[in-house]
């Protein structure tokens, strides 16, 4: 599966490369629904989950409804700030604390409180210097995972758009509670397998398909030692990825929960490459001659859908990093 991604966040390039329209009024509902959960749970941590590659979007706004995502933003950043600016003190307190019993009598528990306080506050001084950062660092504002929003590009009447949308697809029809496993884990579904599109993705298979653009990618395998390792994949091409998805508008039918776009990426089986590190499956990166017809379905029987699978690119995938 395509654990994560490194995405398109930045939408101009999808409008350069495709003529493509933005959908900012889907992109102000999204940030103007993360603050109205904020407002109900009042917690940061709860909230929609949105790369700062996309926040960066709204830096020069044109419209009024640009000026109010990035009002929007600037909120959320502003809480996040106070938040992270709150804990840095209080792990200065808690670091001061431990040394001063270090000094005096040491003891593994103090060490031990030294040690994470000083952990604590490189991660509290990166969240604040990352708060305030308005230039772009695409591996670090770009990673999508389950559930976070990315723009994926589709075709509506005819005309290429660019939609947010939740990584983890939501099908028509399917009970919320379905996006976790009985154990509380998200669920597989911001992952499509080719094997199974004319089973359970039949609905959205030949009817409703996006593309991702991202650059690379990124799988968790078995570190041989009873747990697991995150690999980093990127071309040896340097192209960009034309990953191919479905995606599905999912409507509450009791009108008590919002709307919700999301959509997954197909995969199929491994490349070589991608094998040989230890997993299983390997994102569709379709050539770009077959982007139009990928996202115009309707008409197409699935033997043309699948002879665009079987004509894709095969990029070396090369290893970039490799994190226990």
């Amino acid at each position: 599966m395509c654990y994560s991604a490194e995405a398109w966040t930045l939408y101009d390039g999808y409008v350069k490369r495709f003529g493509a329209d933005i959908d900012i009024k889907a992109f102000w509902e999204l940030y103007l629904g993360r603050e109205e959960r904020y407002r109900v749970r009042n917690k940061l941590s709860d909230g929609t989950k949105i790369p700062k590659g996309m926040d960066l979007n709204f830096l020069r706004p044109q419209t009024d409804l640009e000026r109010s995502i990035q009002d929007l933003v600037a909120t959320w950043n502003g809480r996040k700030l106070g938040e992270s600016e709150t804990e840095l003190e209080k792990q200065r307190v808690r670091l001061a604390a431990a040394e001063a019993k270090l000094a005096t009598k040491p003891t593994k528990t103090a060490a031990n409180e030294q040690r994470i306080a000083t952990n604590k506050i490189k991660q509290m001084e990166r969240w604040i210097a990352d708060a305030k950062r308005t230039s772009h660092k695409p591996t670090q504002d770009d990673r999508i995972f389950p559930l976070w929003y990315a723009p994926v590009l589709l075709v509506e009447d005819g005309k290429p758009i660019v939609r947010p949308m939740r990584y983890l697809c939501r099908p028509q029809g399917m009970d919320p509670r379905t996006d976790y496993t009985k154990t509380g884990q998200v669920s597989g579904k911001y992952n499509a397998r080719r094997d199974n599109l004319q089973k359970f993705w039949r609905p959205q298979f030949g009817h409703t398909h996006a593309l991702m653009l991202a650059e690379t990618f990124y799988e968790n395998v078995d570190d041989g030692k009873g747990g697991s390792k995150e690999i980093h994949f990127q071309p040896s091409t340097g192209e960009t990825m034309f990953i191919a998805c479905l995606y599905s508008h999912w409507t509450d039918p009791s009108g008590k929960e919002p709307d919700l776009w999301s959509f997954a990426a197909i995969t199929d089986e491994p490349e070589p490459e991608v094998a040989a590190q230890g997993h299983d499956r390997t994102v569709i990166n379709i050539k770009p001659e077959h982007a139009i017809a990928w996202l115009t379905p309707h008409g197409r029987s699935d033997e043309e859908l699948f002879a665009i699978f079987d004509d894709k690119r095969h990029p070396y995938y090369e290893l970039v990093q490799e994190a226990a």
